[in-house]
């Protein structure tokens, strides 16, 4: 078995840790996109050890954003300590509204355009987001959106993998770090089915029922009126019980879908990307 440092650590993660510390600090001060997500939460904690005040968090509080992640966000600013903005932006952007295949890249140009203009009145010279290593092998339009943007990846640069994310994150105690991974609200929505706040509102209400339940990992795709319910394979059986799913089919009907129903091989991320053709990409 490989060895583990005193602190926890295997030694390739805590070697790319002291990388992540020395590239914040060379950036003087910064402003973290904060989603309340495993990899923002990590970076924003890393960012206010090695800079204290000289690092904010700023969370964009859309319709694309889920109740309970901007919850998380603010409970994980809270706890590290740092300044924490939030940014309303309650409207959709009419491009952003017709969910293009690089609906993406439109809504990141437009959030961290703003969150550049406040990271500015707050005196940050440099803007962050987390994007790890593993997302280099996702589709992530948005990916190119910061890049022209000038925002740092500081997890990505210094080689961090999602499980040394969540490697980290336990050793430095912060509370997102067995979260499950998460995307906007946008995200359950087939490409070219129009984006509305009504729609995102029903799949928000209807996540979060299903996680009262005990299900996680989960996702509520919206196919106008029909509702496509993803858990994990191993949570699948929990569906098959007559009660249950009498019960989810009228709760989520209450939330606005006139169909409901399960996929049958269960969560997969990215599972719209699917419809998305090479050439497209």
């Amino acid at each position: 078995m490989d060895n583990i440092f005193p602190d926890g650590l295997f030694p390739e993660t805590r070697e790319k840790y002291e990388l992540l510390k020395q590239y914040i600090n060379r950036l003087g001060s910064v402003a973290v996109a904060l989603s309340g997500g495993v990899d923002s939460s990590l970076l924003a904690k890393v960012c206010h050890d090695v800079l204290g005040d000289r690092s904010v968090a700023v969370t964009i509080v859309s319709p694309m954003l889920a109740k309970g992640e901007l919850d998380d966000a603010c409970k994980v600013a809270s706890r590290i300590g740092i300044c924490h903005i939030l940014l309303e932006e309650k409207e959709i952007g009419p491009e952003v509204k017709k969910n293009p295949a690089n609906r993406c890249y439109l809504c990141k140009k437009i959030e961290f355009g703003r969150l550049i203009e406040e990271s500015q009145k707050y005196g940050m010279v440099y803007v962050l987001d987390g994007s790890n290593a593993d997302d280099l092998n996702d589709y992530r339009p948005g990916a190119k959106a910061i890049k022209e943007l000038g925002v740092k990846s500081p997890l990505q640069a210094s080689g961090f993998t999602k499980r040394e994310i969540r490697e980290l994150s336990r050793v430095l105690g912060l509370p997102t770090s067995e979260k499950s991974a998460y995307a906007c609200l946008a995200s359950r929505i087939p490409y070219g089915e129009e984006i509305t706040v009504e729609k995102l509102n029903r799949i928000d209400k209807s996540e979060m029922y299903l996680q009262s339940l005990g299900f996680c990992g989960l996702r509520v795709r919206s196919h106008e009126n029909i509702a496509r319910i993803e858990v994990a394979p191993g949570q699948r059986e929990n569906f098959f019980d007559t009660e249950m799913m009498d019960s989810i089919s009228k709760q989520l009907k209450l939330f606005g879908f006139l169909y409901v129903c399960l996929e049958l091989e269960g969560y997969s991320m990215g599972n719209l990307n699917k419809e998305i053709t090479e050439h497209e990409q």
